[in-house]
Formats: C-alpha cells, sequence, structure tokens
C-alpha cells in the first residue's frame, strides 16, 4: 500500500510503499476512501504523543469500506461503508462496561498506538465494539470528519457541555473542531461566541451560526470581550484549539457557575498547564475535559445529520491526494487553518 511515514519528529514525512495490514482476530482492515487532516496527528508529529513508535504512519479520522474481517468478528463484512471513533474501545474493561468507551483503560488509537490513515489500508482494533456504519447517502469525506472533530466537538458540546438553547457558548479556537462546536452549539439553540486569529475561520463561524465573533489578532483580552457580548459571560465555553492562552481565556470568560471544556491538547514540557482556578473557586465553575465519543453514542448525532440539522458536509473546504498530505500535515504548525482538509488516499490511482 501507499501511505505517509515519518521516521524522526519533525522531519519531513513522505510517501511510500509499505506492507498491507493483516486484521486482528478482533479487528478489520478498511480500505480509507478519505482521512481528515486534524492538528493532533502535527501534534503527533512533533513528538507529543508518548504512544507513538517510529517510524509511523499518522492519521485517525477516517471512513472507508471494511475490506478484511478477523474471524471472530460477527457484525461486519467485506464491503461494509464504516467509519470509526480515533478512541477504540476494547469493550471489556471497566470503563467499557460503564460505557464509556472514549477513557477505555486498553484503548488504541490509529495514528496514534499504531499506523494510521494516511494510507490506503488501516488496521482497526475489536471492530464488533468499534465500527460505526456510514449511511450511502453520506460521502466518505463528510464521515471521515465523525472519527474525530465532529464526533469530538458534539460530545464536547452535548455530552459533556449539555448544552442548552438560550445559552451563551464561547469557542475559542475555529480550526476543525472549533467550527463543528459552532455548528452544533447553534443547532442547538445556543447564542455563540467564536473566537480565533484567522479572518478566514470567523467567516466561516458566521456562516455556521456564530452570533458573534472576535478576532484575537486585534483583541488584547478574548475574556473581556465574550464577558461584554454575552452580558456577563458564557453559560458554556471550549477551548478547541489547545494552548495555555485559550485555556485560560475560555476559563476566564465565563460567568458564574459556568462550565468549560477542554478538547484541544495542552501538551507542555512537563505536563501540566496553569489554569485560573481561582475565578473556579469563586464562581463555582465546572472544569470538564472531553475526548472523543464512544461508537454506541452515534446514533442520535448521525439522526441530525441524515436530517440535515447538522452540516458536517459544510465543514469539508477542500480534499487532496495522499502525495500532498505531508506538506498539508506540516503545515498545521504554522496555524490549524479553516475548515478541513480532507485526504483520499486512492485520488488518481486504480
Amino acid at each position: 500500500m501507499r501511505a505517509v511515514v515519518f521516521e524522526r519528529y519533525g522531519e519531513p514525512a513522505e510517501v511510500r510503499e509499505l506492507p498491507d495490514p493483516r486484521p486482528a482476530p478482533h479487528g478489520v482492515v478498511v480500505r480509507v476512501e478519505a482521512t481528515g487532516l486534524c492538528r493532533s496527528d502535527w501534534h503527533g508529529w512533533q513528538g507529543h504523543d508518548p504512544d507513538i513508535t517510529l517510524p509511523h504512519v499518522p492519521g485517525h479520522e477516517l471512513a472507508g469500506v471494511v475490506e478484511a474481517a478477523g474471524d471472530r468478528v460477527t457484525a461486519w463484512r467485506p464491503g461494509d461503508r464504516v467509519t470509526v471513533p480515533f478512541v477504540c474501545a476494547c469493550g471489556s474493561c471497566p470503563s467499557c462496561a460503564a460505557g464509556d468507551h472514549q477513557v477505555c483503560e486498553r484503548q488504541t488509537q490509529p495514528g496514534f498506538t499504531h499506523w494510521g490513515s494516511f494510507a490506503q489500508y488501516v488496521a482497526l482494533d475489536h471492530a464488533d465494539v468499534n465500527l460505526v456504519a456510514v449511511p450511502e447517502d453520506l460521502s466518505y469525506a463528510t464521515a471521515a470528519s465523525l472519527g474525530c472533530r465532529f464526533a469530538t466537538a458534539f460530545r464536547a458540546v452535548v455530552q459533556q457541555g449539555r448544552v442548552a438553547a438560550g445559552e451563551w457558548v464561547a469557542v475559542h479556537g475555529c480550526g476543525g473542531v472549533g467550527l463543528s462546536a459552532v455548528m452544533i452549539a447553534a443547532a442547538s439553540g445556543a447564542r455563540v461566541v467564536a473566537v480565533d486569529v484567522s479572518p478566514a475561520a470567523l467567516e466561516l463561524a458566521r456562516e455556521f451560526g456564530a452570533a458573534h465573533v472576535v478576532d484575537a489578532s486585534v483583541t488584547p483580552d478574548t475574556a473581556a470581550a465574550v464577558l461584554e457580548l454575552t452580558g456577563g459571560g458564557a453559560h458554556l465555553s471550549l477551548d478547541a484549539l489547545g494552548s495555555p492562552v485559550t485555556c485560560a481565556a475560555s476559563v476566564n470568560g465565563l460567568r458564574r457557575r459556568g462550565r468549560h471544556v477542554q478538547v484541544g491538547l495542552l501538551p507542555s514540557p512537563d505536563g501540566t498547564t496553569p489554569v485560573p482556578m481561582a475565578r473556579a473557586i469563586a464562581l463555582e465553575l465546572e472544569l470538564l475535559g472531553s475526548h472523543g465519543m464512544a461508537a454506541h453514542t452515534y446514533p442520535p448525532m448521525l439522526e441530525l445529520v441524515r436530517a440535515g440539522v447538522l452540516r458536517p458536509d459544510l465543514l469539508v473546504t477542500s480534499t487532496i491526494g495522499l502525495d500532498a498530505a505531508p506538506a498539508a500535515l506540516a503545515a498545521l504548525g504554522a496555524a490549524p487553518g479553516a475548515g478541513v482538509t480532507v485526504v483520499e488516499p486512492w485520488s488518481g490511482r486504480a
């Protein structure tokens, strides 16, 4: 198969011919029809994820067709259209037994714990627990985003954030996850304030339902801007980028008893990030993490997508072939970018 591979962190990746994967007894191999470029992939390429072993093939949000299935797989067969959460659960640990597959104690993650989907084929574990059927009327490019950015945003806004109609929601960072969060919050009846440094990203946020936008490149105190625009602070705020600045701004822009959800990764040399805890105590704020979404919780989201209430297809702003993926991956370090870029590994090839 052709795949994107890197042998050293931070150095250019390249497209090579690599051996085709084989399914585990409980797993499948999927022919990758589309896979999204995500800032988490950039973090992995930079060496921020301890699960990665070099050489490595990145990529974790994908959609495609089951090519082969292990002999213990009962629910899926070759030819099935599927996507998968980026957290693949084991299905048998205490967390999985409680339904919390997104924090499985023995989880695997394509593109992190093993080779991922910037390739023509990818192996996925525990298929009966993790695969999600892709409806025939949903394109692979759209379905690919459901494995990470869109599902991650849905859980962060709806399940963890407990958004309610009429609430103010602030979204700090309007890349793929942030724009998804803007769309989902607006569709839920919330009033959204979108914050980003990119005018293009903010324009998309307006298109997807943001009531107000804040240009962080010219606004010294974005938390103060959110407090003013919302008449006292957001009820729910998300850091969808992942930086000490956006994390603090999200917390500082909340009203009393507001809810902060950390979605963006926060790598740091010592593994910790300063958080304005004095404000959290004084205002009785909730500080929550959100880590993907379990496969068994996808149906309500898929119903909203099929009904046209949610339009993840509008987030896809460009598609590229596999040969362009290494440069696109590197470019994510300069800026997450507005909208979603999807890689089509079989584009232009049989």
